[in-house]
């Protein structure tokens, strides 16, 4: 009956947190109160409902192992998801097409910020305040920057992905309403996801490490798959790599957020030493992802697909560590 109940939240997770965000693209389209950035953290906010709740669930049931290894999982299964999606559309190469200049800087700050988790959950004096560790305050202040780099270089921003036509007849009243109702939606569901998770981890003598950064992370990142999969049949491929890039640094942000709801300590202290295999796990794919955007010649063939092989390869050894 757990594992049922798990399975169908995961469900229900997925369902929900994409109908959100469709609907808040057609709130960013027809809303006079939102501009670029306001739609882009609405749709960022949006596809990451799933992580939060379920990260915030988790602190409040005392588990820091689900917590932490939702936000830290569900990057690196993030990664993943572009590197497979690349491989099945391999023919298109269509890493060759993205510009160094477009991803680099939300790579080198994805790995820049890992780094800081990594030496935080390395390190138990890291001091805190507020019983908030000091990585998180960097965190911000990181992220901050990154925006305001972002914001005064618009040759970097990712072009958003169009509503269809059908989603074009919505009306704004409509559009948030059902935004609201599948935002309640998805909180409950994730709130189920976390604690049947976490009862899982139990029954079975799971590691709640493997739980949280594999099993629920991958079920709160699959919103991220289908939009992945919307921007390559597009050949967009620059919003492919730019919102998986972009929801890793926003999922860190939440990481923050959760640590401040979590009052027993600094929330990276409370968790398991395995973490720490799952925050290099996501070093090490953005280093790959930082080659491939480096690369100057076009490849093709093995040449071209091994990078992607190698993100995957790396994904399903540390599943099977953790595990």
């Amino acid at each position: 009956m757990v594992l049922f109940l798990f399975i169908l939240a995961a469900v229900i997770v997925v369902f929900a947190a994409v109908q959100l965000n469709k609907y808040g693209d057609v709130i960013s389209e027809k809303s006079s109160l939102s501009g670029a950035m306001v739609g882009g953290l609405l749709i960022a906010g949006a596809t990451s409902l799933p992580e939060l709740t379920t990260s915030l669930t988790a602190v409040y049931i005392d588990n820091p192992d689900i917590a932490v290894g939702n936000m830290l999982g569900s990057n690196v299964f993030n990664l993943l998801i572009l590197a497979s999606v690349d491989l099945f559309y391999r023919k298109r190469r269509a890493f060759n097409q993205l510009h160094s200049k477009d991803q680099t800087p939300s790579i080198i700050a994805g790995i820049l910020f890992t780094s800081f988790v990594v030496v935080a959950i390395l390190w138990d004096q890291v001091p805190s305040i507020f019983n908030i560790g000091l990585e998180m305050y960097l965190l911000v202040i990181g992220y901050i920057f990154v925006l305001k780099m972002f914001e005064g270089n618009p040759a970097s921003q990712t072009e958003e992905i169009k509503p269809e036509s059908k989603t074009l007849q919505i009306t704004l009243k409509k559009a948030v309403t059902n935004f609201v109702v599948f935002a309640v939606i998805v909180f409950a569901a994730g709130s189920v996801l976390s604690i049947t998770g976490d009862r899982l981890a139990e029954i079975s003598g799971m590691n709640s490490s493997f739980v949280g950064s594999v099993l629920i992370a991958a079920s709160t990142s699959l919103p991220e798959l289908v939009t992945v999969v919307v921007a390559f049949r597009m050949a967009n491929y620059s919003m492919a790599a730019g919102s998986i890039l972009g929801s890793n640094l926003f999922n860190l942000m939440l990481l923050v957020v959760t640590d401040a709801f979590y009052r027993e300590e600094a929330i990276l202290k409370g968790t398991d030493p395995t973490m720490i295999w799952t925050a290099l796990l996501g070093v090490l794919m953005m280093i790959v992802m930082l080659y491939i955007v480096k690369r100057q010649k076009k490849q093709s063939g093995f040449s071209y697909a091994w990078p992607s092989i190698v993100i995957i390869l790396m994904y399903l050894v540390l599943s099977y560590m953790t595990f």
